[in-house]
């Protein structure tokens, strides 16, 4: 199990605001059923939970492989956004998701990472589990540190 440590009250941007409740979280990650658990500062590492419903199922009642990328994307851009400054935000450049396992409804485990930085530019990695820490599904994706007034035009 990683080793994590929970983020201070004090820390503000788009990011903890949403975590500490001073700002609704984005109504996609809402869906999710998106829950920040914790973020480890010195190994860049957040980690979150997520919610499957059973309407997020395939006729084969597994969790459909969109969703688990959905789930990705909110993993990997909390890794980073956990990272950056308050007026500062990421825009996601590239994902590339792999299957590992099916997965029924109910809790999924997200971990992720910023494995690079380079200025402005970042290389992220995810990794999606059961409880039980059954491998699910991982990505890895390239992302931009942006500022934050310019996150309405970012992809």
């Amino acid at each position: 199990m990683l080793s994590v440590i929970r983020s201070e009250n004090y820390l503000t941007g788009p990011f903890w605001d949403g975590v500490h409740g001073r700002a609704p979280i984005p109504p996609a990650a809402k869906t999710l059923g998106f829950e920040f658990l914790s973020h480890d500062k010195e190994s860049a590492t957040t980690c979150v939970a997520f919610t499957a419903p059973h309407e997020f199922t395939n006729p084969a009642g597994n969790v459909l492989g969109a969703f688990l990328a959905a789930m990705l994307y909110d993993t990997v851009g909390p890794a980073l956004l956990a990272t950056l400054e308050p007026d500062q935000f990421q825009s996601t450049l590239d994902i590339h998701t792999t299957f590992h396992s099916p997965v029924r409804p109910g809790r999924i485990l997200g971990t992720g990472r910023v494995v690079d930085r380079r200025g402005d530019m970042a290389d992220l990695d995810a990794v999606l589990t059961t409880e039980d820490s059954v491998r699910i599904a991982s990505a890895t994706a390239t992302a931009r540190v942006i500022p934050l007034t310019d996150a309405k035009d970012a992809v």
